[in-house]
């Protein structure tokens, strides 16, 4: 606002300067001198307390900024009526900037007329009213209000478009940011999902395992020295399948070893069973279509491979829970060469109590089984035998079979 009122004040000065060297060169200038300037002084001075009033609405400043025009033409100021206009052009900057459009086209209209009117009224005090000065009024009136229009406009909608960009990248981030804790979530449900079924299978085994020991410690002393290595055995092997799971959400670290540390497949379902064997279960395996042996080299992926692996893993640990002391059954068909079928069965429990074991089951191992199955576009079937039982039965696409269209 001072500046605007500066420019005013010095356009005044050059007007009435110019007026006193050179009367030809100003319209009626010989009229121009101090009174004009004393005029224009206390008109630009009134305008420049108008816009700084802040209690004012930019579309009243730009009023009461206007009416002055008039009121200084008509109080004498002449041709230096136009030195008026530099605190309209910033009035009317700021109620486009300010306001919506087309919110201030009333104001605006407003404005124009009075700034036509104070031109007429310069006229009639000076060369007199014709329809020629009528137009030339209203044309300055229009054009002044529209050029600082425009120039309103164009930052108005500079600043809309920042405001914008602003938004966008503030969406942005906020989009990534709640991917990003999606995925954290994710990660944190699959590593929660890998502790349950390694922690659930060796320790159901070691469970198994120390019910027998309290049986055999006065009875069968030798036997209780086995079941205590075994205890040690499944033990040492939960914690080594601990730390190679540790090592592999730690990968990224700088530092991290993680080429001794293989992920568990096909390959791995024999050790699992015979695991279960040496905790005193009577486990069976049946593999068809392939070697024993030869397990690990199917036709299918290492993330399918892992879930098929945690399926038997996970479908022993219920088993022993819920059905201890019943035969399983581990079936491996390899057959088709579209798919891998694993299966894994236990007959009824033999006693119809199943045990304090039964009880410790949160009833989210076949939610992890599912997952993962869908996640490897496998499908899981699970349920009741007519005998008692449990079945779960895997069917994982092999790889060939995925790369058909």
């Amino acid at each position: 606002m001072l500046g605007g009122w500066v420019l005013a004040v010095a356009l005044l000065s050059a007007v009435v300067v110019l007026a006193d060297v050179a009367p030809a060169e100003v319209p009626s200038g010989s009229e121009l001198g101090w009174w004009a300037w004393s005029v224009g002084f206390v008109g630009v001075t009134v305008q420049a307390l108008v816009l700084r009033w802040r209690a004012l609405t930019p579309e009243r400043a730009l009023v009461l900024v206007s009416v002055v025009v008039p009121l200084a033409a008509g109080a004498g100021l002449g041709a230096a009526t136009g030195t008026m206009t530099v605190a309209v052009l910033v009035a009317v900057y700021l109620v486009v900037v300010e306001r919506p459009w087309p919110r201030p086209l009333p104001v605006l209209a407003v404005s124009a007329f009075l700034l036509a009117v104070g031109e007429g009224v310069r006229a009639v005090r000076g060369e007199g009213l014709s329809p020629g000065s009528a137009g030339v009024a209203v044309v300055q009136g229009v054009s002044t209000v529209v050029l600082a229009a425009v120039v309103g406009v164009v930052v108005a909608t500079r600043r809309e478009t920042v405001t914008a960009r602003a938004d966008r990248l503030r969406a942005v981030a906020g989009e990534q940011a709640a991917l990003t804790q999606a995925a954290v979530a994710r990660q944190r449900t699959a590593m929660a999902r890998e502790l349950h079924d390694i922690a659930a299978h060796h320790l159901s085994g070691i469970a198994v395992m120390t019910a027998a020991l309290d049986r055999q410690i006065d009875t069968d002393p030798e036997g209780a020295k086995v079941a205590v290595r075994q205890v040690r055995h499944q033990s040492t092997a939960m914690l080594k399948d601990l730390r190679n799971l540790v090592a592999l959400l730690r990968d990224d670290e700088p530092g991290a070893d993680v080429r001794s540390v293989e992920p568990e497949t096909l390959g791995s379902i024999p050790g699992l069973v015979e695991g279960a064997r040496d905790a005193g279960r009577e486990v069976a395996l049946s593999v068809h279509g392939t070697d024993t042996d030869r397990l690990g080299d199917l036709d299918v992926g290492p993330l399918a491979q892992l879930a098929a692996y945690r399926t038997v893993q996970e479908s022993l640990a219920n088993a022993a829970r819920h059905a201890p002391g019943a035969r399983c059954e581990v079936g491996v068909d390899a057959h088709d060469p579209d798919q891998v079928v694993v299966t894994v069965r236990n007959g009824a429990p033999p006693s119809p109590d199943p045990g304090p074991l039964a009880s410790t089951g949160g009833g989210f191992g076949i939610v992890g089984m599912r997952e993962r199955a869908e996640l490897t576009d496998a499908r899981l079937t699970t349920g009741p035998t007519p005998d008692g039982g449990f079945l779960v039965s895997l069917v994982v696409p092999t790889s060939s079979s995925q790369e058909q269209p």
